[in-house]
């Protein structure tokens, strides 16, 4: 039976060693790191594999505790789990990285262990790996991840903003994919079609007798090949509507080449390819401001909340309402109205980043969704700086405006974990905020500094 002083022999037992050959301890023939330390964390015995990996002699370790080779921005958070571990007398489990002698720094895995069950003050034995490789390894699997993840955001935005409807279908014929013109057509949103048989969102029927149409995703997959529609087909909405379209399918193939669904393009026959784009695009925007509508903002958090989830990052949420928006409609006219909601929302999308969304929830209401932020204060900042951007005094017809908004935060996962929960939230500090917020002046002259302190 192998015993703790086979392993650790100079440890165990100075004394028997005394006068003896060095010899090779067992440990010394081990890849693995191996450390003990005293009840303290302090080192009395380190094998030739961690020294080799911590880049440290054996009577620079003696004595040292063992965090100190940690690298200073993980020391904190590897000493709370060793705490943690060691009042409540468990095994320590931590990835962290370290920093050698010469200041490489690598990735390890630290396990230990009391050397005797329940007894602490017998210290404490560590095994340490190298896992740089593995790490490597991951950081890249994650980079690709990210990559195509923004690679199928591109293809998304690409998809929605073309003229035609697209539509694609898996080998079994169930709808896989919609851009917003499918969506328009068929009057399906891709959350209803997605998973459903394709017959049951891409209802053709001839204009004559009112027969169902061959179903041109399946004859694209028999044939391999593209197909076109047959003539005289509607498509049945569904609200019933019946629409006259134009369309062709193509066979889908994987990196093996072998066919695994289908893909339709189709369009309104009555319309012309940008008028359908512009159909599309209205479901999606806000016509006065450009900004997205409200259908569009519900759609966009599922996908940032997707992201946010999947990176294990956080959310901001802005409610923004244009205080007194009535007293300058009464004072100015609802043209001049107009004027500024459009001048207000070009200044929210300056204030956000590209892959934020900017949102006219309603009337003189906005919303911003900030996807991906490192922590909260970062949503009241931007908050902050809407504030001062729409401060600056407007021309509008001959007066001089400077507005005021009251802004609402709310942080997922802190405030929630639904929109609505979110919306909720945002809402209620915004109408907090409102009742301390003065109206904006509306007149010929500009606001003086003092009045906007």
């Amino acid at each position: 039976m192998l015993r703790y002083r086979d392993f650790f022999p100079m440890a165990a037992d100075t004394q028997a060693n005394a006068g003896k050959g060095k010899g090779i301890p067992l440990s010394d023939a081990l890849p693995l790191g191996i450390l003990v330390t005293d009840q303290y964390g302090k080192c009395i015995y380190s094998n030739a594999a961690y020294q080799k990996l911590c880049g440290w002699t054996s009577d620079e370790l003696i004595g040292s505790h063992w965090c100190s080779v940690i690298h200073p921005l993980d020391h904190d958070r590897i000493l709370r789990h060793w705490n943690a571990a060691v009042q409540g007398h468990k095994p320590f489990l931590c990835e962290m990285r370290l920093k050698r002698a010469n200041g490489e720094v690598i990735w390890a895995r630290h396990n230990a262990a009391m050397q005797t069950d329940n007894e602490p003050g017998d210290g404490y034995v560590h095994t340490i790996e190298d896992i740089s490789t593995y790490k490597a390894h991951e950081r890249a699997g994650r980079k690709a991840e990210e990559q195509l993840y923004e690679e199928r955001e591109r293809a998304q935005v690409t998809l929605d903003s073309i003229g035609d409807a697209v539509l694609s279908t898996d080998i079994d014929g169930r709808v896989s994919y919609m851009n917003v013109v499918a969506e328009t057509l068929t009057g399906f949103s891709r959350y209803e079609a997605i998973g459903r048989p394709l017959s049951d969102i891409f209802r053709v029927v001839d204009a004559g007798t009112h027969k169902p149409k061959a179903d041109p995703a399946r004859r694209a997959i028999q044939s391999d090949s593209i197909v076109a529609l047959e003539a005289n087909a509607l498509l049945v909405a569904k609200d019933g509507v019946e629409l006259a379209i134009e369309d062709s399918a193509a066979p889908i193939h994987n990196r093996f080449g072998v066919v695994v669904g289908a893909v339709i393009v189709f369009h309104d026959a009555r319309f012309s390819r940008e008028t359908t784009a512009r159909m599309a695009y209205l479901a999606q925007h806000d016509e006065l401001t450009g900004l997205h509508n409200r259908s569009a903002f519900y759609e966009r958090f599922e996908q940032s909340l997707a992201l946010a989830r999947r990176h294990g990052k956080q959310m901001g949420l802005l409610f923004i309402d244009l205080d007194n928006f009535k007293d300058i409609n009464d004072v100015l006219g609802h043209g001049s109205g107009d004027v500024i909601l459009a001048a207000l929302a070009g200044k929210l999308k300056t204030c956000v980043r590209a892959a934020d969304t900017v949102c006219r929830y309603g009337g003189d209401e906005f919303v911003v969704l900030l996807g991906e932020i490192a922590q909260p204060d970062h949503a009241f900042a931007v908050a902050d700086k809407i504030r001062e951007a729409v401060a600056i005094p407007m021309e509008i017809d001959g007066h001089n405006v400077a507005l005021k908004l009251s802004i609402g935060v709310s942080v997922y996962p802190d405030n929630g974990e639904t929109a609505n929960e979110l919306l909720k939230k945002a809402d209620t500090a915004m109408y907090q905020i409102k009742i301390l917020n003065r109206r904006p002046v509306i007149g010929n002259l500009m606001q003086d500094p003092e009045s906007r302190q």
